[in-house]
């Protein structure tokens, strides 16, 4: 064995995710990407910005939302990233959609991510919504953030720091911090096609918010 194996097995290690649990087999994506980027969105902001009045639900008063999931993505480092990919059948059937439930935040961007990103994973829509479930549920995500009351203001570093402390193995070279008009819109995660471990993406890590702190709404 070389002398170099532990040394690299121990660094490979280091990209495990936070929960550590191993993929369903039929959750790994077989169609040609990169890696994935988990965006979660901060729902305050969105039903500040007018998301009430097309995601009601998602933005009564009383629902407490933080963080949802805004989307699973393929991705890739140098080549377009791919969209739309018309897997077939187009339509979502009732059972997958009840999966996609569980974790988007409306119906209506259930579908939305399934046929613009999730067609291009290789799976179909239900396996797709189980894998977006798997890759959110293995993240923590820190107090600040658990159901904030009042609004309050945070630097992005702050928040990358923050997300770091909260999820093992996670660095800013796998994460960004997206905010506009001053106010935090989402944090963004890179995964391995079989979402056991952080992936470094330099193209989405640089286009973290450069604002010197941003404001956070708080839950309704």
């Amino acid at each position: 064995m070389s002398r170099w194996a532990p040394v690299l097995a121990a660094l490979a290690g280091l990209w495990a995710c936070a929960a550590g649990a191993a993929t369903p087999a039929d959750l790994v994506a077989p169609a040609d990407f990169d890696f994935y980027v988990l965006t979660l969105s901060w729902s305050p902001e969105f039903c500040e910005s007018g998301g009430a009045d097309r995601s009601p639900e998602q933005c009564r008063v009383g629902a407490a939302s933080g963080f949802v999931v805004h989307g699973l993505w393929p991705d890739n480092a140098e080549r377009e990233d791919p969209s739309s990919c018309n897997l077939q059948p187009a339509y979502v059937p009732g059972g997958a959609l009840a999966l996609g439930a569980r974790t988007y935040p409306s119906r209506g961007l259930a579908i939305h991510e399934w046929k613009t990103h999730g067609t291009c994973t290789g799976l179909d829509a239900a396996h797709y919504f189980r894998a977006v479930q798997f890759a959110r549920d293995e993240f923590k995500i820190p107090e600040a953030f658990a159901r904030p009351r009042a609004r309050f203001a945070v630097s992005p570093d702050e928040i990358v720091k923050q997300f770091a402390a909260a999820n093992d193995n996670l660095t800013q070279d796998s994460m960004a911090v997206t905010c506009g008009h001053g106010e935090l819109v989402d944090v963004r995660f890179c995964l391995t096609k079989n979402l056991g471990a952080f992936a470094r993406c330099p193209k989405v890590a640089r286009r973290s918010c450069r604002a010197s702190s941003v404001s956070v709404a708080p839950v309704r």
